[in-house]
């Protein structure tokens, strides 16, 4: 059996998120080439990869099984999620806006945060292009959107589907229900009350040419909601390897049956794809001795009880990635052994861990991947998006009493 491994190993793991945090603001244009990010993943990972190869070639084979998994489902649903067109543009009322936080909230969970924000955003922008005040509507869409509504299943939140892969049952984030409601329920309210006191301030030829340029909702290539809910079902019923097959034929089916220019319009392209693989490769081979250290030296750093869990793994996941750091936690709680009722721990610990990994990645832009990508669009729609720290004066402002509301409420 290999020796105990020195707290220096965990240097890589480090330097690997600190590069996803860091290189995007201090090295934008750099960092853009998925080459580039390859390199950093590759000289990151290359050294835990020998290490591993002499010390325990088993726990890279679990990695790459993880890998290859978490991947597939991630490439599966943008492919079919990209097969989907909504147009339109409905008169951008607050209660129509309040509608369509609402109905992302609840598709989060179904096709991921990265396909419901990339299915609604566009569409959303096309509704509010007549008004004067969009910004706070964007920011609240990647509150619900792009983060809190992704909560409920692991197809949700990638955080959320490598707990699958560890051994959380598919139906065990349906006991987040009444988090994921009373977050998604109060920001939706809080929105409702901004919005309808900035409609008032709309000039009035805006108000007037919304209600006049309106287009009603179509969509194209609905057939690919089939091939959403055989994803839904193959990750539910199946296991790998069955489960990584059936993903991938059904992307095959809806590449091969979605009409090119549904893509086009979608702007698809397989750049983001590439980018996810490429930084999970690096961070699946770096976090390798970090999970091990915290498996046998976890008990050490004083996180016990589910509001510690909640504020430590969200606090990291508000500028960090937000998969490895809920597998850093999750095995932090394992090594404590706390009453095993859930893949080693409390279920309340399990909660925290996963409330706070998918809840505070809202904190900033860097905390989940749609962000930027929401931020992007909507600043390509002619939408003045505030700076990172711009940002995160209306996280603070908005999210930061909601988080401590939901910690009395669900983890002291």
């Amino acid at each position: 059996m290999p020796g105990p491994l020195p707290l220096y190993s965990v240097l890589p793991f480090v330097a690997m998120l600190l590069a996803i945090a860091v290189c995007p603001l201090w090295l934008p244009h750099w960092w853009e080439s998925n080459r580039n990010k390859l390199v950093v993943s590759g000289v990151l990972g290359a050294p835990m990869l020998v290490l591993y190869l002499v010390r325990e070639p088993g726990a890279l084979v679990r990695m790459a099984g993880d890998y290859v998994s978490f991947i597939i489902l991630l490439a599966g649903l943008y492919v079919i999620a990209g097969g989907v067109l909504l147009t339109g543009d409905l008169e951008a009322s607050p209660s129509v806006n309040t509608t369509f936080l609402a109905g992302g909230g609840v598709l989060a969970s179904l096709i991921g945060t990265t396909g419901a924000s990339m299915l609604l955003i566009r569409v959303l922008l096309q509704t509010n292009r007549e008004r004067t005040r969009v910004t706070h509507t964007v920011i609240f869409f990647i509150f619900i959107v792009s983060n809190i509504g992704g909560m409920l299943t692991p197809l949700g939140d990638p955080p959320l589907f490598l707990g699958y892969l560890q051994g959380v049952p598919f139906t065990w984030t349906l006991r987040l229900w009444l988090p994921w409601l009373t977050m998604v329920g109060t920001l939706l309210i809080v929105y409702l009350v901004w919005d309808s006191l900035q409609y008032r301030r709309e000039p009035r030829v805006a108000r007037r040419l919304d209600r006049v340029r309106i287009e009603p909702l179509r969509i194209r290539g609905s057939v690919n909601a089939i091939w959403l809910g055989g994803v839904v079902a193959a990750v539910a019923f199946l296991h790998a390897p069955a489960r990584e097959v059936a993903i991938v034929a059904l992307a095959a089916i809806s590449w091969w049956r979605t009409p090119r220019e549904i893509r086009r319009a979608n702007q698809f392209t397989a750049y983001p794809m590439v980018e996810v693989a490429v930084l999970f490769l690096g961070i699946f081979l770096t976090m390798i001795p970090a999970l091990e250290l915290l498996h046998v030296r976890g008990g050490e750093l004083g996180v016990r009880r589910p509001w510690q869990f909640f504020w430590t793994a969200g606090a990291l996941s508000s500028f960090l990635d937000n998969a490895p750091t809920y597998l850093t936690f999750l095995a932090l709680a394992q090594s404590l052994h706390l009453p095993a009722e859930v893949v080693g721990v409390p279920h309340v610990i399990l909660a925290a861990i996963s409330v706070g990994a998918v809840a505070m990645g809202a904190n900033s832009y860097i905390g989940n991947a749609p962000n930027f990508m929401v931020k992007a669009i909507a600043e390509a729609a002619s939408v003045r998006m505030p700076s990172f720290f711009g940002y995160m004066v209306y996280s603070t402002a908005v999210l930061i009493p909601l988080f401590i509301a939901v910690t009395f409420l669900f983890f002291v």
